[in-house]
C-alpha cells in the first residue's frame, strides 16, 4: 500500500470535496487526511493524503479527481517515512529552537528544520541590509543574489511563488528558502513567519546572554 499527497486546486463550495473524496474511493483509495493551504476567490487548494492499494494506481486516481468539475491537481508526492503532520512537525521546530543554547545553534536548527518541514531545496538566514550570510543549509544561491531579492521585496511587497521569507527583526536578518517546482502557499507562509518570531526571540535572548558572559558590566 502507498501513501500519496495530492495538491488540488478546488471549488470553495458544499460538495466539491465529497465529488473528489468520491472518486477517490471509486478507484480504491482512501482520504485519511485533508490539509487547506489557501482560500480566496472561490477557490481553495487543498492538501489530500491518500493511500492506495497498488501504486499504479496514481496515474488513475490523478485522472479521476482531475474530472470533477473545476478541479485541478497541481502536485503529486509519495509520503516516505510516516505520514506528513505539517502542525505537529511546527510545533516540533518550535520546541527544538527553544532548546538550543546558542545564537549561532537557533540559526542553523532554523534553516534546518525550515528546510526539511517545508520540503524546500535551501534555505538561509542573510543580513537584512547586505549579502551577509549566516545559516545555510542545501544547494542556495549566492548570497548577493539573495540580498538583492530581500532588497526587491522589501520594495515590492511579493516574489515567485516557489520563494518564502520572512524577518528576524531583533536579530536584523531574513530568513529565505526555495522550493523549486512547487509554490508555496499562504498557509505555510504564516507558518515560516511564526518560526522566524520564535528563532529571533531566542536568539535575542541568547545573544544578550552571550554579551552578559563577555561583558559583566552590561548588567549594571
Amino acid at each position: 500500500m502507498g501513501t500519496h499527497v495530492v495538491r488540488i486546486w478546488i471549488p470553495d463550495r458544499p460538495g466539491a470535496l465529497g465529488a473528489v473524496a468520491s472518486r477517490i474511493g471509486a478507484v480504491r483509495g482512501d482520504l485519511i487526511a485533508i490539509d487547506i493551504l489557501e482560500r480566496g476567490a472561490g477557490l481553495a487548494i487543498d492538501e489530500l493524503v491518500v493511500t492506495l492499494p497498488d501504486d499504479d494506481l496514481l496515474p488513475l486516481l490523478v485522472r479521476e479527481v482531475g474530472e470533477v468539475e473545476g478541479v485541478a491537481v497541481e502536485d503529486v508526492r509519495a509520503v516516505v517515512g510516516g505520514l506528513p503532520d505539517p502542525r505537529l512537525a511546527a510545533l516540533e521546530t518550535a520546541a527544538l529552537l527553544a532548546e538550543e543554547r546558542t545564537p549561532e545553534g537557533v540559526l542553523d536548527a532554523l534553516v534546518g528544520h525550515a528546510a526539511a518541514g517545508f520540503e524546500a531545496a535551501w534555505a538561509a538566514v542573510v543580513a537584512a541590509g547586505g549579502p551577509v550570510l549566516h545559516a545555510a543549509i542545501g544547494s542556495t544561491p549566492p548570497p548577493a543574489w539573495i540580498a538583492a531579492f530581500v532588497a526587491g521585496i522589501g520594495a515590492r511587497g511579493d516574489g515567485p511563488e516557489d520563494l518564502a521569507w520572512a524577518p528576524l527583526e531583533r536579530a536584523g536578518f531574513m530568513l529565505v528558502l526555495g522550493r523549486p517546482g512547487r509554490p508555496i502557499r499562504s498557509r505555510e507562509r504564516l507558518q515560516l513567519a511564526a518560526l522566524a518570531r520564535i528563532a529571533d526571540v531566542r536568539w535575542a535572548e541568547l545573544s544578550r546572554l552571550t554579551s552578559l558572559r563577555l561583558h559583566p558590566t552590561l548588567a549594571l
